[in-house]
């Protein structure tokens, strides 16, 4: 095998890309406030993330049902973590902290697998390969579905925990 600048220079990068987004992620994971917006942005980011490969995907039936068994789990395991949050109401406003293990680890599967297909990519370079497409792996399409499913689901949980406290307030 033939290691070129390049290739050393990224086998060094990548752990520290890696601990980079971990960090990032780790600090989205703790006590936050509920902003209604942010949660409607994660419902509609994360279903179309589910929404847009499904249409393409009718023709592939083994990503297609990857993809659809990504989300039910993702979305089992956004029940899951709903339980786990602890919602406050206080005078400065509504906050929760989600289970951070749960999250983290949810969000790194997807950038574990994105991170393979950029590696995959790059060692395809000029081999006359085509590069892989999002929707052309199964696994790849399991592992969009439990993110979004996750993460949409999770907003959705967000969005009706404060339309109970609404609710709640009106009824006053």
């Amino acid at each position: 095998m033939d290691l070129s600048i390049t290739t050393l220079a990224l086998l060094v990068l990548t752990p520290l890309l890696v601990w980079r987004v971990y960090n990032r992620i780790k600090a989205r994971m703790t006590r936050q406030r509920s902003i209604v917006s942010r949660h409607y942005t994660g419902v509609l980011v994360f279903s179309a993330m589910i929404v847009v490969p499904l249409v393409q995907l009718f023709d592939k039936l083994p990503s297609l049902a990857a993809l659809v068994a990504g989300a039910a789990f993702g979305t089992g395991w956004s029940i899951y973590a709903l339980k786990r949050t602890r919602f406050e109401d206080t005078p400065q406003g509504y906050y929760f902290t989600p289970p951070a293990r749960l999250g983290i680890l949810m969000a790194m599967i997807l950038v574990a697998r994105i991170l393979y297909l950029g590696v995959e990519i790059y060692a395809n370079q000029g081999k006359g390969l085509p590069a892989p497409r999002l929707t052309d792996e199964p696994l790849t399409m399991l592992c969009v579905g439990l993110t979004a499913g996750y993460f949409a689901w999770y907003s959705a949980g967000l969005l009706q925990w404060r339309r109970r406290l609404r609710k709640a307030i009106d009824m006053e």
